[in-house]
């Protein structure tokens, strides 16, 4: 791939499509959505509004990162914590879950698209987004999740070609933080997906500890995603006292563009000292295991 002519076609794009109007990007923090933030402010300068979608569904300190990094922009913070989890009560399908957050997502831009009279949406869907959506594996947030009816004049895909490692190339090339060229796919649904059945603000919390812990621990090892997921309930001991406990899967794999996955060999003593560092730190675990299987047959997620 020619980054620098990519570059050049995706801000030409951009331009092109939103003319003198406004438009909103949508913002997490990952590598894609901040690349397509850093070509649309390129492309259309203060006319763009990044939103950052406060779900309460975020990994540990990524509210805060994103207003570090992307704060001299017309960034917009909206808290919808309560929103989501209100929405996601109840809901243990993982379809549903994504077509729900998917559905919220547009719904919370539209507001702000009103408020700024913004017309345009810009958002960071790549390649195997599109893939995995039409293919029946999974619905991505913004593909197979997205709403069919919407109140903006466009939404505008400019990775829309792109598989990740690309996107890295161009996330480089545009001179972003090495923590975002280089951070770990995220799913756009955040962590109600790393939650196996109900979400609760309970259960998202648990499971967002032990993903830092997972991510701080497997940060030496070469990969694709390391994290971790709340699979279910089981019973322990804690103190002399029966509990019953979460359990913790941890997910590790080695990939090249996320449409297959092996699970990466970690030594013992480390996975040993991961498992005693989430039982130890978070009382509401019993529980720790490794997923070993790689994809196909299981996806890299578990929902």
């Amino acid at each position: 791939m020619d980054v620098e002519k990519f570059v050049e076609q995706a801000i030409q794009e951009i331009r092109e499509k939103v003319k003198d109007g406004k438009a909103i990007i949508a913002l997490s923090g990952g590598v894609d959505s901040s690349v397509c933030t850093v070509l649309a402010y390129k492309a259309i300068g203060d006319r763009l509004i990044p939103v950052f979608v406060d779900t309460g569904l975020m990994r540990e300190g990524e509210p805060e990162r994103v207003k570090e990094i992307f704060g001299h922009m017309n960034l917009v913070f909206v808290d919808a914590k309560d929103e989501f989890f209100e929405a996601l009560k109840g809901v243990t399908d993982p379809e549903e879950k994504r077509k729900i957050v998917g559905e919220l997502f547009v719904r919370v831009f539209e507001r702000v698209a009103e408020e700024y009279k913004a017309e345009y949406l810009i958002q960071g869907t790549i390649y195997p987004d599109i893939i995995e959506s039409m293919g029946g594996i999974k619905s991505h947030h913004n593909v197979g999740g997205f709403p069919l009816h919407y109140k903006f004049k466009d939404v505008i895909e400019p990775l829309r070609e792109l598989y990740k490692d690309e996107v890295r190339e161009v996330a480089r090339y545009l001179g972003l933080p090495k923590e975002i060229s280089e951070r770990m796919p995220f799913p756009g649904p955040g962590l109600a997906v790393r939650v196996c059945g109900e979400v609760t603000p309970e259960k998202v919390e648990v499971v967002r500890k032990a993903n830092a812990i997972v991510e701080e621990e497997l940060e030496e090892y070469e990969k694709w995603q390391a994290f971790a997921a709340l699979i279910g309930q089981a019973t322990g001991v804690k103190g002399d006292i029966r509990v019953y406990g979460y359990i913790i899967a941890i997910r590790a794999v080695e990939s090249r563009d996320g449409m297959t996955a092996d699970p990466i060999k970690i030594d013992y003593e480390k996975l040993r000292k991961i498992a005693l560092r989430i039982t130890g730190e978070i009382p509401e675990v019993s529980r720790v295991v490794y997923d070993i299987t790689p994809k196909p047959p299981a996806t890299i997620e578990f929902e």
